[in-house]
């Protein structure tokens, strides 16, 4: 009986899922092939040249330096903390004694049974973990980051603290916030699995939608060839 109930969760939770993993590995190729196809792969790009300048000339701009990186820390250390409050709340809840099942019985629509409404704050606390583990590695690589960046040059060529070291740092740290971000948003088709899996599955192909519209931008060969159809015309 109990399965006859979860057959819609078991079709529609798992196509969210893929469709949404789905997306990112192909994200993931575009940034690996195709990087400066993605806002990610040219902000890669981008913070390289600035971390580079900002070593050059580090006397002038070492204020800018550290202020940028202390409000990167800072959004980190948001996402790390709101993760944990997540995950502890949670808890809590999956500890309690309280069922809070019964209320939803009648609107719901697909299976909430114990078992069914255990797994779905289980799953929702196996995403906000990972998203906190991120984020404070983040935290760590980027503080790192902030001292070596205003290392003064040494005329030792065997010093390993050059600008493709720091570079390669505070994109460690980047992609750990991203990475962080990602899976944190993953857990807003999950949160509304409380209400149903029709919601997680519509909220899912909504997300992946918007997301694709921030992470893309026109290849120069595109930009390329858009303007020179604007000449011609």
């Amino acid at each position: 009986m109990e399965w006859q109930k979860s057959y819609v969760d078991v079709i529609l939770v798992p196509l969210a899922f893929m469709i949404f993993v789905g997306y990112h590995l192909w994200l993931w190729h575009n940034v690996r092939t195709q990087p400066l196809s993605t806002i990610i792969g040219t902000n890669a790009r981008a913070r390289k040249l600035w971390v580079a300048a900002i070593i050059k000339d580090n006397e002038k701009k070492n204020i800018l330096a550290v202020q940028t990186l202390r409000n990167t820390i800072m959004g980190s250390t948001l996402m790390a903390t709101t993760s944990i409050l997540m995950s502890s709340g949670l808890a809590a809840m999956i500890s309690s004694t309280y069922s809070i099942k019964k209320p939803l019985n009648d609107t719901v629509y697909g299976a909430h049974g114990e078992f069914m409404v255990a797994l779905k704050y289980v799953s929702l606390l196996l995403i906000f973990l990972p998203s906190f583990v991120c984020h404070s590695l983040s935290i760590c690589f980027i503080n790192q980051v902030s001292f070596l960046i205003n290392c003064p040059a040494d005329e030792d060529d065997s010093c390993i603290i050059t600008p493709p070291y720091v570079a390669g740092l505070l994109d460690q740290g980047l992609w750990l916030n991203t990475f962080g971000n990602r899976v944190f948003y993953a857990a807003l088709p999950l949160m509304l699995w409380i209400f149903g899996p029709v919601l997680v599955f519509l909220c899912s192909v909504t997300m992946v939608a918007m997301l694709y519209n921030l992470d893309f931008v026109l290849t120069p060969e595109k930009g390329k060839s858009s303007a020179h159809q604007c000449v011609s015309a």
